[in-house]
């Protein structure tokens, strides 16, 4: 059994970069990625902001080598599986026991909706291969294939904690002895099944989002991939490379009060929290950074909120949503916010919540408002909280 999980490799897209570098520039220049769409063909186009990744479908293929019709979904988390796999660069990878646990919500949807547009207006009509990966499964398998892993494939879809669970789950296979390196995290397209959907449920704000702000409104929708590499104590002992730091801790909890709100409470959330801090074995004071949950809607802020206060006060670190910049990327939030919450580790900043201008009323705290650098930042929590009261927290610190 591995005592410890180590991060060694990194992969993010997202609407503010195609790549960790980007992101971190994006980051410091405090340029979110939400604008008018642009690549999804809705009704909705210069009326909901979404943050959307600026390449599209041929230029995402170009790059990844995938087939032409292949999936958004599965294209973005090439792109930043592989980034992930290349920054790790493990030699002799074959030599281990190689899992790849992916997450995502929509799987091939978009392919799907592009098929029923001919189908329903003459069902002799319509390409079946686009229905073809349209399963959450499917995307997993594509890219394990492409990356040759093959020991243990595996998709979670829980919603907005997905790829934070995915990440859970790489942790317990290493930490159990099933695996000796483990790519996870997930990804998500937008489609217009999901636009509507949230549209529907009234959270969807007609501005850019202001998370944790007494006027918020909503969530704006985005899209994007992030993955981590975990290795175990042995594998990490063969490389000749600092880790980044490792997964100190991981809880999901379940608050099970409704399909689609967080308990007034937010009993998922301070489960999840304080059973992070628990499995690291750490106290509410030596966390350094909260990255939230924060998705902006009325509901969310405020349950994430009280239950910050439940397990921090009176002392609260610095935190930030950077669902400001990169929209709420749903089944992929998880690993593209593990991404960051090692980056804050590794280049010692705190991410600003852009855009807040006034505390929540009931709330004792408020979110960082610019970009701050060579911070104390020894650990980070994030926060990953779904729809069915699914709720996850990792904890990443020091190695």
């Amino acid at each position: 059994m591995s005592s410890k999980v180590y991060i060694v490799g990194l992969g993010v897209i997202s609407s503010i970069g195609n790549n960790v570098a980007e992101h971190l520039a994006a980051f410091e220049r405090e340029e979110a990625g939400m604008a008018e769409i642009s690549k999804l063909n809705t009704i909705h186009q210069g009326e909901l902001p979404v943050a959307e990744v600026k390449l599209s479908n041929e230029e995402l293929i170009a790059i990844t080598g995938l087939p032409v019709n292949s999936s958004r979904t599965s294209l973005l988390s090439s792109v930043a599986a592989k980034q992930a796999l290349d920054d790790a660069a493990i030699p002799n990878l074959n030599t281990f026991r190689v899992g790849f646990v992916s997450a995502n919500t929509v799987g091939g949807m978009d392919q799907s909706e592009d098929f029923f547009v001919d189908f329903l207006a003459d069902n002799s009509k319509g390409k079946l291969r686009y229905v073809h990966d349209h399963e959450c499964g499917s995307i997993t398998e594509i890219v394990a294939s492409q990356l040759g892993i093959h020991d243990i494939v595996t998709t979670i879809s829980t919603a907005c904690s997905s790829s934070a669970n995915a990440i859970f789950y790489a942790a317990r296979l290493i930490k159990n002895d099933i695996a000796d390196v483990v790519i996870a995290g997930g990804a998500d397209s937008l489609t217009k099944f999901t636009l509507n959907g949230f549209n529907t449920l009234m959270i969807l704000d007609k501005e850019f989002c202001k998370p944790f702000d007494e006027n918020r409104a909503g969530l704006n929708l985005g899209e994007g991939a992030g993955y981590l590499v975990l290795v175990s104590d042995k594998v990490m002992s063969a490389l000749n490379k600092v880790p980044y730091c490792i997964l100190s801790g991981y809880n999901n909890s379940n608050d099970a009060f409704h399909q689609t709100a967080s308990s007034p409470e937010g009993t998922g959330s301070y489960l999840a929290m304080k059973g992070a801090l628990a499995k690291a074995g750490l106290q509410p004071a030596d966390i350094n950074y909260i990255n939230l949950h924060g998705t902006g809607t009325p509901n969310n802020d405020s349950a994430e909120g009280t239950a910050i206060k439940r397990v921090f006060d009176p002392f609260y670190p610095p935190m930030s949503s950077t669902k400001s910049y990169t929209g709420h990327t749903l089944g992929a939030s998880g690993g593209i916010e593990a991404v960051f919450s090692v980056l804050a580790i590794k280049h010692l900043i705190i991410y600003p919540n852009l855009r807040f201008s006034t505390p929540i009323s009931e709330l004792p705290f408020a979110p960082v408002t610019s970009f701050l650098k060579d911070r104390p930042v020894k650990h980070v929590l994030s926060n990953s909280f779904g729809f069915g009261g699914n709720c996850t927290s990792l904890i990443f610190s020091v190695a």
